[in-house]
This record gives C-alpha cells, structure tokens and sequence, in this order.
C-alpha cells in the first residue's frame, strides 16, 4: 500500500534534509594556454617565486584540511607536464590530472564526471590565482553547509560603467552594490549537476562561469558571497607575473616566526657556511643562528684571511666545515664592498675589487657550493641592496653588482631546482652596518634597518622552503631600527650594503 503524503493546510512544511556531503574535492582548472601572455607554453606552467604557478595553487588546496581530494583539469597536450608537477611536489591528494573541455561548458561536465555521483562539495578554482589563501578555502566549505552555491568576490575599487556598441555609456551602476568576482567557487554537487543538466536544454548556452549557470537556470537558488582577496590575483597578463613574484615575497616576509624552541628544532645538527661573517649581518647571522644550535662557520677576510674572489679560498673554507661536521645545509654571502666615486674617475684596481669581492665571489661560491647543498637539499642564500632597482650615482658598479645578485637568484633556482636546492636573496633597506658607517659616516639611528633585524629574516628564510625570492626587510613607518617589518615599498635613496 503506498503511504499518502498529501498534507492538510495546518500540516508544518517539510524540513529539508541536513546536508552531509561525503567529502570536499578541490577541482583545479588548468586549461589555458597562455595566448594572452605570449608564452609558447600554459600560464599555469610558468614559474613564479621559484616553482611553477600550478605547484603554488595545489599546495594550498594539499594543506587545507578541509579538502579531501583534488582533481587537475589540464589544458590538452600538457597532462604529463603536470602529472611530473604533482608527482615531484609529492601532493597526495591529486587522485586525477585529466585533460580539459575545448569549453569551459566541457571542462566543468569532465571534472563532475570525474568527482562521481554521491553527494560531495566541490570547489572550482583556477589554477593561475596561486595566492588563494587558507581563510577563503575554508570559509568556501563552512557556507556550504548552509547555501548550495558560493561564490567569492572583492569590492569594486573602480567606477563601472555600461557602453553600447559605438563605446559611449548607457549606465554607471551603482559601485556599491558591484563586486569583483573570484575562485574558487563552491557547490553542493547536486546543485552544480541539476543546473547544467537544466542548460544541456538551451540551445545558447555558454559558461564563463559556474556561479552564473546557477543563477540562470536554477533562479531560486541563493549564492552565498564570501569576501575574497586582493592578492588572490589571476595571472593573465604579462603584468601579472610581476605582481604575484612580488606578492610571493610580501607574503614569505611577513609569515609568523618561530619560538626559540621552534628555532631549535629546526637548526640543531645544522651546518651553516658565513662568508663576510666578522661583522654587521653576517657576524648578527652567525651569533643568532650558534644560539639556536646551528654550527656556524665565518669567514672574512679580517678574521680568516678568506677571499671570496678567490676559488682556493672558497674551496678551503667549506672543505673545512664539512670536515667538521659532515655536512653542510646552509651557505650565505654577506661579503660586499662599497667604493663610492665617479665611474670614469674611479681606477682599475678599484673598480676590479667592486667587481670580484661583489659579484664574481658569489659566483664562485655558489658554484663549489653546489656539491654540498645537493647532499642536504640546501640553500644558498645571498644579499642584493634597495640600490638594485635603478642605478645610483657615485656607486654605479656597487649597484649594477646588486642587481647581477638578483638575476644571479633567480636564474639558480631554476637551474638547481631539479636538485633540491634553493636559491633566495635578501633585499634589506639601509641598515646599520661599519660598511655602511665607513661609506655614509654617521646617521640618524632611527632612519636605519638594524642588522640583527636582517639577520633574524635572514634565519627566517633559510628554514622556509621558499626558493626564487628576492625577500624586501623594511622598518615599519615611524619606528626604530629594532621594530623592522617585511613591507613593500619604494627603494630607499641609499643602499642597504651586505655585512
């Protein structure tokens, strides 16, 4: 006998049942091409802060513990380029890299297939916002279990206007009612799958969108809106890749630090190699790092007539470490000098001295440190000056050496990439140093960066897992040498000489 559900007109409605999905899986949409940015290659492919913008996007979604399974919808032709990404980064959550729709439309209906039937949430984002932070995947999934669509999105810091076909304006929307729209976005599977099945229906259809399909074809149906980010940035043009390498080193700088027990777990038993280590930051480095537990080798030219220009004496000074300890995880290259002087009026030996204790040593060093830091999967880390952004007067080879540095950085963290070997840079703005003192002579105490500042940085960096950057220290505005923070910001006049 079937049970008549008709209810009379003071039955209570019927209470829709809870939501309980069976797992959250993150689909990473990674089919463009890179037409817009003149690639030869997909823009996910590209690499920004020392590993491919793709690699970035999964490692959010790998460290979310709300995200159970991820699947990477590849762009056609590129599947085995990102299966090596996934398989290297040693991602276990990617159950699938699979190739994209020729559609978004297409795409979307591969990747629901590919999640299978069942009740699950699932997030669409693109693979190239690679600054996607925690926060917002974790809000996405919290409002799922009260709205069946999210969507994510920023103000609109831009008065939009409405053109017609001959571009004058038929309307100025209102900015405060518009928002600048995002990924990922959020789906209760059911939702996402019965709004597409209700568009196989119209013959017009297209997506851009998923969030839009929801709205057209199941109108009823509310779209939560959760605030988004301005550094969850696409990567679209050339620009682009400039402000998400710089968005990378902002947000590296500014990660919490340790406590001395965390410091402590992380350098006990390591070896680290100081050249330029007798004063300013490379001896602040040296003390910071011995009292963590590191073992710490400096060499200089005033305490161990070591010469960084010089192969024999690089060479002697890590073979010296790495007798003592058996190994060697970390080397960095504070030494520097600074010669201020008319470039035409400046003489050979003077200008020979810029070039080789600048810039030639760190080469030097960064080739007969390779064997080493593969053994560890190490870092070498060198230091650039807030001179390397435009050329300076009176000290033209001392900045066009800072500048080599960075170029220096990132073309080895390309190059050692595949070993395991990373290669950052320190950009500190003008800190207190004796070479500084010698060059400038005194100044105002408050206008400089303290070396022990650079120097805990410095350690930051060397326990991160970053490679590729180039790291900006700065001093919070209006404050000492002692209170400096990570910030971005226009190069200061002066340089910020190393060591």
């Amino acid at each position: 006998m079937t049970q008549d559900h008709t209810t009379g007109p003071d039955a209570a409605p019927e209470t829709p049942a809870p939501w309980r999905p069976s797992r959250t899986v993150a689909v990473v949409l990674a089919g463009g091409t890179g037409t817009r940015l003149g690639l030869g290659i997909p823009k996910q492919l590209l690499k920004i802060a020392g590993k491919p913008i793709i690699e970035h996007t999964l490692a959010v979604f790998e460290a979310a513990p709300e995200i159970d399974e991820i699947i990477v919808l590849m762009a056609v032709g590129h599947v085995d380029d990102a299966q090596q990404i996934v398989d290297k980064a040693g991602f276990r959550k990617v159950s699938k890299v699979i190739a994209g729709g020729e559609t978004r439309n297409a795409t979307t209906r591969i990747a629901l297939d590919a999640v299978g039937e069942g009740d699950v949430n699932i997030l669409f984002h693109d693979a190239v916002r690679p600054l996607l932070s925690g926060r917002i995947v974790r809000e996405c999934v919290n409002a799922l279990w009260t709205y069946s669509a999210v969507d994510v999105a920023i103000p609109s810091a831009d008065t939009i206007i409405q053109v017609d076909a001959d571009d004058c304006i038929t309307d100025i929307p209102v900015r405060s009612s518009l928002r600048r729209g995002q990924t990922p976005q959020a789906f209760r599977s059911g939702t996402i799958r019965e709004a597409y099945r209700i568009a196989e229906g119209d013959p017009d259809f297209a997506a851009t969108d998923d969030c839009g399909v929801v709205l057209r074809y199941l109108p009823g149906t509310p779209i939560k809106v959760i605030a988004g980010s301005d550094d969850n940035i696409k990567v679209t043009h050339p620009v682009d890749v400039h402000l998400a390498d710089k968005l990378f080193q902002l947000a590296a700088a500014q990660a919490p630090r340790l406590s001395d027990h965390g410091y402590a777990e992380e350098l006990t038993g390591r070896t680290i190699v100081v050249f330029g280590g007798s004063y300013g930051i490379g001896h602040e480095l040296t003390e910071l790092a011995r009292r963590h537990g590191a073992q710490v080798f400096p060499f200089s030219r005033s305490t161990t007539g070591t010469h960084v220009e010089r192969a024999e004496d690089v060479e002697a000074a890590l073979k010296t470490a790495f007798e003592a300890t058996g190994r060697i995880d970390h080397v960095v290259v504070t030494a520097g000098i600074l010669e201020k002087g008319e470039l035409a009026e400046m003489d050979q030996e003077t200008m020979d001295r810029v070039l080789h204790v600048n810039f030639v040593g760190p080469v030097t060093i960064a080739r007969q440190s390779l064997p080493y830091l593969r053994q560890t999967k190490g870092q070498l880390l060198l230091y650039t000056s807030s001179s390397y952004t435009r050329g300076r007067a009176r000290y033209a080879l001392y900045s066009a050496t800072k500048a080599a540095l960075v170029n220096l950085t990132q073309a080895l963290s390309d190059e050692w990439a595949e070993l395991g070997v990373r290669v950052n840079c320190i950009n500190p703005e003008r800190t207190a140093t004796p070479m500084r003192t010698k060059a400038f002579g005194e100044e105002p105490e408050h206008t400089l960066l303290a070396a022990e500042t650079v120097a805990q940085s410095s350690l930051d960096v060397l326990i991160s897992g970053l490679t590729g950057q180039v790291i900006d220290v700065r001093r919070a505005p209006g404050e000492g040498p002692a209170a400096a923070v990570p910030a971005q910001g226009t190069p200061a006049v002066a340089p910020a000489p190393a060591g």
